[in-house]
């Protein structure tokens, strides 16, 4: 069985910062066979703080929070639900997303996320990005 893992150009946030920032998500569509290992690139340049969000959106239903770089160390594996994980690189200005056996039911559109405001003093970007999908 095979899986379709479709990705969408890479969802920028303009929250209230004043960091100039950029993202991209160089796949535009990838299938991965069933039990095999996953991976999105999300590649950003900010020139201050950064935070970093990855959501999934299955069909017919609303965004998802996956996973979320706050703050820590330059480099660092970030847990989030259902078996994802994003590789922060600081120096690469990479968050990959990944998963090590992938399922049929992974089969979604995914979306990595910038912003240069920290969650709470706006009110959404954990929660939704800022444009409409």
């Amino acid at each position: 069985m095979t899986l379709v893992f479709i990705l969408t150009i890479g969802v920028l946030l303009f929250l209230r910062g004043t960091g100039a920032q950029s993202l991209t998500q160089p796949d535009g569509h990838i299938t991965v066979s069933e039990g095999a290992r996953l991976e999105l690139s999300c590649n950003y340049s900010s020139s201050g703080t950064t935070y970093l969000f990855w959501y999934v959106q299955h069909p017919n239903q609303g965004l998802q929070l996956l996973l979320k770089y706050l703050s820590g160390p330059s480099d660092a594996l970030v847990q989030g639900i259902k078996g994802f994980e994003a590789e922060f690189k600081k120096s690469e200005k990479a968050f990959h997303l990944r998963k090590h056996s992938a399922h049929w039911s992974d089969s979604a559109k995914y979306f990595c996320a910038v912003s240069d405001t920290a969650p709470g003093t706006t009110g959404g970007a954990e929660h939704k990005p800022s444009e409409t999908l």
